[in-house]
C-alpha cells in the first residue's frame, strides 16, 4: 500500500472511532484532505484509494492543477480553505465547490455578483477568528451571527456552516465549543473545524468536517 494510502486510512480509521466515541452517527463527519502545495502526482493514489474531498489555500494554485483532475474524477468536492481575495471571486466561484473563508462585507458582495454571473453556488461557509489573532482572517466571533444574518438578507448568500482555525498554542475546545454555540445562534448546520494536530478534539465538540493535511500526505 501506498504510504499516503496508509495514513489516509489511518485518518479515517481515527474519525470514525473519534464520532463512535461521542455518539455520532458513522458518516457523519466529512474528511477534508489538504492538498496545499502537492502536486498532481502526490494526489492521484489518494484519489485512487477513493477520496473525494480536498482543501486548498489558493485559487492560483488550485487552478493549476484541479481542473484536469476533476475532468478525470467528475465527482470530487473541492473546497477553498485559505483566505480569499475579492479579485479572485471569479475563479474561485467557477472552480471551487465550497468555499469556507466568507470573513468580511466585501468577499460577501463580490461572490453574491459572481454567482449571479455564472448560475454556479458553491456552498459557504463564514470563518470566524475564534481568538481574535490580529494575523489571522475570519470575522470577530461577537459580529459573526450578525454578518451571517447580513450575508443572507443583504447579498441573497446561503451560508451553511461556520469554520475556523484555533490559536496554535492554546487549548483547541473552547474554541470549538464557541464556534459549535455561535452556529447554533446563526442558525447554521456545518462545523468546519480541526486539523492533524486536534481533528480528533473536533469530532467530539460536533465537527461536521475536519481538514487534514499533513497527517494524510505528510510534512511539506
Amino acid at each position: 500500500m501506498d504510504e499516503t494510502v496508509g495514513r489516509l486510512r489511518l485518518v479515517e480509521a481515527k474519525v470514525a472511532a473519534a464520532a463512535a466515541e461521542a455518539g455520532r452517527a458513522a458518516g457523519a463527519v466529512t474528511l477534508v484532505a489538504v492538498s496545499k502545495t502537492f502536486e498532481a502526482g502526490d494526489i492521484r493514489p489518494v484519489l485512487a484509494a477513493g477520496q473525494r474531498v480536498f482543501g486548498e489555500n489558493r485559487v492560483q494554485e488550485a487552478q493549476a492543477k484541479w481542473p484536469a483532475l476533476k475532468a478525470e474524477f467528475p465527482d470530487i468536492e473541492l473546497h477553498l480553505i485559505g483566505p480569499l481575495q475579492s479579485n479572485k471571486a471569479k475563479e474561485a466561484v467557477a472552480l471551487f465547490d465550497v468555499i469556507e473563508t466568507v470573513d468580511r462585507e466585501k468577499i460577501a458582495a463580490e461572490l453574491a455578483k459572481e454567482i449571479a454571473r455564472q448560475g454556479r453556488a458553491p456552498r459557504l461557509y463564514v470563518q470566524v477568528n475564534t481568538g481574535l489573532e490580529p494575523q489571522k482572517a475570519g470575522i470577530d466571533p461577537r459580529e459573526s451571527v450578525a454578518f451571517v444574518k447580513r450575508c443572507r438578507d443583504v447579498h441573497g448568500l446561503a451560508i451553511e456552516g461556520l469554520m475556523c482555525i484555533p490559536p496554535a498554542d492554546e487549548n483547541p475546545g473552547p474554541h470549538f465549543a464557541l464556534l459549535a454555540r455561535i452556529a447554533g445562534e446563526a442558525g447554521v448546520a456545518k462545523l468546519s473545524m480541526g486539523m492533524s494536530g486536534d481533528y480528533e478534539t473536533a469530532v467530539a465538540f460536533g465537527a461536521t468536517s475536519v481538514r487534514v493535511g499533513s497527517a494524510i500526505f505528510g510534512t511539506r
